[in-house]
């Protein structure tokens, strides 16, 4: 029986509509004659989602008896024994209740495909295993249903079901998607504007990448070996030298003309092993393409055209971007290049070829590591060479008789391979020229003597001397190269065991410095520092007091290059000095790559420790902003009004009335008292800038705060309406700031708001944070203006000059900054801006 086919409707969020495209394919394939069932579907109570079941067969549902408790899970075997086309069943990552058939929902869906139903199915972007921690980090919100991303990769339909973050908070707010009471909860937690944005964009990655099989496949399947440019795929091919950052910002440039390209750079490897390439350039060119946006990418291969194109029609490239040849012209006339031979074999692909300053001025080989025999082998190889021979020739010479000349040459071509074995190349080379000198004298007639009486024997000593010649080159050469396979996989371990380490927790500058003596069983490992301003002697280094220890591991430190056994400089003012074993030339290689993590790690821990520095500096910077901006304008009104009101009264010309006396003295008495408290709330934050007053933060309940902001704000206060949680939690805040800030909110969300329809102020908690919105309804801020309301004497849309200071939401800012939250401006789902006041939670310790 064929198995049926998986079509899935995936859900960039809740609410996107995924159930109600289900139920109206369901719909449209009943019109068209199929036959279909509902296995399960989860309406939420919504209404319109409902209204689609009407007229579709429904499978009776499982029930389920679990602690006491009644649940209905989906009856797979009721499913198959109906035996429909097509099934269509809801939530395909839930977990079903314990006593089920299955613990998992896709594991039912899988028994029903097997039985050769069709069946269509729904599951969020959140339920997949492989993005759930991220979608966590994101919503603050673990899911605890998931699936494995394969179910869902395998399936033969997913459509993605979307819907922007602004019309999907419309729907929430109309009542579409949840009852009334669990509205403001949802849009301000889970249904935030960035939260729906960043789950959106996961779900078109993840969709994107499935899309992307499907077309490798598809390709594999029909043997298509062509580009096929569905996307514009851009390599560039480093060879470590220095014109490769001139072709990574070309290529980069080259990607960026293009909405969505992808940049790949690529260097290739020689099968061998052997390479002149300096680690240091290469992590530096990586570096430089990871900054751009790009990946990179190590392939081996001893035909570097072959070994290129393999790679670009491997990811689908449209373009290889390649540097003209730095060989010189004669150099080029004997050879083409790699230019040359990858541009007449690259096909379909576009090939940039990109001049540079070093084009045309030879090549600057870098000597490889030496892989030649130790001393003692090559000793070894002379040796047998000149005392095995002359033993062969007198042990032949005893059973002359009873071997041929033929028979005698293959005795000594077989010592020859020996010497080639033991010593290499240059004591067989001459083990083959003594041994044709031997043979010569005491196996070929006329014996004793170096005359050859026979043409044919000439000839077979000739030929001994060049197949003896090629054995021992071969069986060099072979060697050779299996002493670099070994040594190449040892690196290799290294590196392995090192990265391995260092991603596993251990600090990274002591974790590279611990492996390198570990690795190479140095007495100690230390990283040097020249200081600034000091400059190299002319031995090349400076004297003790220039140099100082960045990190060291192991036995006594270092404290000059000088002092070590081994150094490796990485530049001009950094160098590892290694004591204890020499290591070999061989092992400079990995070294010099040790050094270059080792500098890297170095700029890791510096960049951290400058972050953390500038993190207080920050703060102190955000309160003295904010307290400027304060004296310069807040202070300059009350004294205004007041200076107004007490001239007015001072002017003898003008006959006030009683009324009018009262009303300009309360105008100045009022003025006053606002002028007394700026004055003392900014005393207590000057005093905080200094450090002479610390930040009376308590654990404070909103519902003692609102209500006296509310008081302050006058008699507009009382069209605000405040929906606050009795069991919320308390916030960790000083209540006079809090207090100033929540006024500033409120009296801005009152300019604005339109007559007739009351600010709103809710309150909600999310993971160790408390957070208190301020909503208005009024025209809203664009969102390319959410920066521009923050700073200072700032008025959009002036409405007057009069209302306000243009400062409110400047200081409310700085001042909530100081506390360590978050004032967030996010819009009013149906119109409107709605400020987020986000505090971090109170932990309060209870006494003994």
């Amino acid at each position: 029986m064929a198995r049926g086919l998986l079509r899935i409707y995936l859900g960039a969020a809740p609410g996107v509509g995924k159930t109600y495209a289900m139920l109206a394919e369901g719909r449209r394939r009943v019109a068209r004659g199929t036959d279909l069932v509902v296995g399960f579907v989860e309406t939420h109570g919504r209404v319109h989602t409902a209204e689609l079941l009407d007229g579709l067969e429904i499978v009776p549902r499982r029930a389920l008896t679990y602690r006491g408790a009644e649940f209905t899970e989906l009856d797979a075997e009721a499913v198959i024994a109906r035996a429909p086309q097509a099934a269509l069943i809801d939530e395909l990552a839930h977990t079903n209740v314990p006593g089920s058939r299955n613990p998992k929902r896709w594991q039912d869906v899988e028994e029903i495909l097997e039985a050769g139903i069709d069946v269509v199915t729904t599951v969020n972007i959140q339920h997949l295993e492989s993005v759930n921690d991220v979608v966590e980090q994101i919503t603050g919100v673990a899911q605890r249903e998931t699936l494995p991303d394969e179910v869902v990769r395998r399936a033969d339909q997913v459509e993605l079901v979307d819907m922007s973050a602004e019309a999907l908070r419309r729907r929430m707010a109309h009542g579409n998607v949840y009852p009334p009471e669990k509205i403001d909860a949802a849009l301000s937690n889970y249904f935030r504007v960035g939260n729906l944005t960043a789950l959106r964009e996961l779900a078109l990655l993840w969709l994107a990448g499935k899309v992307d099989e499907q077309l490798d496949r598809y390709r594999a399947d029909h043997g298509i070996a062509r580009t096929w440019e569905a996307r514009e795929r851009v390599v560039v091919a480093l060879t470590g030298g220095p014109e490769s950052e001139t072709l990574i910002r070309r290529a980069s440039r080259i990607a960026a003309r293009t909405k969505g390209a992808d940049l790949l750079a690529v260097h290739v490897i020689r099968g061998d092993g052997l390479s002149g390439t300096r680690p240091d350039r290469l992590a530096r060119q990586r570096d430089l393409v990871e900054s751009v946006g790009g990946t990179y990418h190590q392939v081996v291969g001893d035909d570097v055209p072959k070994a290129l194109l393999e790679f670009a029609r491997a990811v689908n490239a449209t373009q290889l971007v390649l540097g003209v040849s730095r060989r010189n012209r004669f150099a080029q006339a004997l050879f083409p290049g790699v230019g040359v031979a990858t541009t007449a074999l690259s096909g379909s692909i576009d090939v940039h070829m990109v001049t540079h300053e070093h084009a045309h001025r030879g090549l600057r080989h870098h000597r490889a590591a030496d892989t030649g025999l130790a001393p003692r082998r090559r000793l070894a190889g002379f040796v047998l060479a000149v005392l095995g021979l002359p033993l062969l020739s007198l042990t032949l010479a005893e059973l002359r008789g009873a071997f041929s000349l033929p028979v005698d040459i293959m005795f000594f071509l077989a010592a020859i391979v020996g010497v080639a074995l033991v010593g290499g190349m240059w004591p067989a080379l001459i083990a083959a020229v003594t041994g044709s000198v031997l043979l010569n004298y005491f196996f070929t007639p006329p014996l004793h003597t170096l005359t050859i009486a026979e043409h044919e024997n000439l000839l077979a000593l000739g030929v001994f001397l060049v197949v003896a010649a090629a054995v021992s080159a071969v069986v060099d050469l072979a060697a050779r190269r299996s002493r670099e396979a070994t040594r190449l996989g040892a690196d290799a371990e290294v590196l392995f065991t090192l990265a391995g380490n260092v991603l596993r927790g251990e600090r990274a500058l002591d974790a590279l410095l611990g492996r390198l003596r570990e690795t190479f069983g140095l007495d100690s490992v230390t990283l040097l520092e020249r200081g600034p301003g000091a400059l190299p002697a002319p031995g090349g280094h400076g004297g003790t007091a220039d140099w100082k220890v960045i990190a060291a591991v192991g036995g006594r430190p270092c404290t000059t290059p000088e002092e070590a056994d081994t150094e490796i400089p990485f530049d001009e003012g950094l160098a590892l000095a290694l004591r204890g074993r020499i290591p070999t030339a061989g092992d400079r290689r990995i070294l010099e790559a040790f050094a270059v993590q080792a500098v890297a790690a170095l700029e890791q821990q510096r960049l951290e420790a400058e972050a953390e520095r500038a993190r207080p500096l920050e703060a102190v910077d955000r309160m003295r902003t904010a307290l400027l901006s304060a004296v310069s304008h807040d202070l300059r009104t009350p004294l205004a009004s007041a200076k107004a009101a007490v001239e007015s009264l001072g002017n003898t010309e003008i006959r006030w009335t009683p009324e009018e006396r009262a009303e300009l003295l309360d105008t100045a008495a009022e003025s006053l008292d606002r002028l007394d408290r700026l004055v003392a709330d900014l005393l207590d934050m000057s005093r905080l800038q200094a450090g002479a007053l610390g930040m009376a933060a308590r654990p404070l309940a909103l519902d003692e705060v609102v209500p006296r902001a509310l008081d302050e704000a006058g008699p507009e206060g009382h069209d605000v309406s405040v929906r606050i949680p009795a069991d919320l939690p308390e916030v960790e805040a000083d209540p006079a700031l809090l207090q100033r800030v929540l006024v500033n909110l409120i009296t801005n969300a009152l300019r604005y708001n339109p007559p007739g329809r009351p600010v709103l102020v809710t309150a909600g908690a999310l993971r160790d944070r408390v957070e208190l919105r301020v909503a208005d309804r009024g025209p809203g801020v664009p969102a390319a203006d959410h920066d521009r309301i923050f700073l200072p004497f700032q008025r959009l849309s002036d409405r007057d000059n009069h209302t306000g200071s243009g400062l409110g939401l400047a200081l409310a800012r700085g001042l909530t900054e100081a506390m360590g939250g978050e004032l967030i401006p996010e819009d009013t789902p149906g119109g409107g801006l709605t400020m987020t006041v986000s505090l971090p939670r109170a932990t309060r310790t209870d006494g003994p």
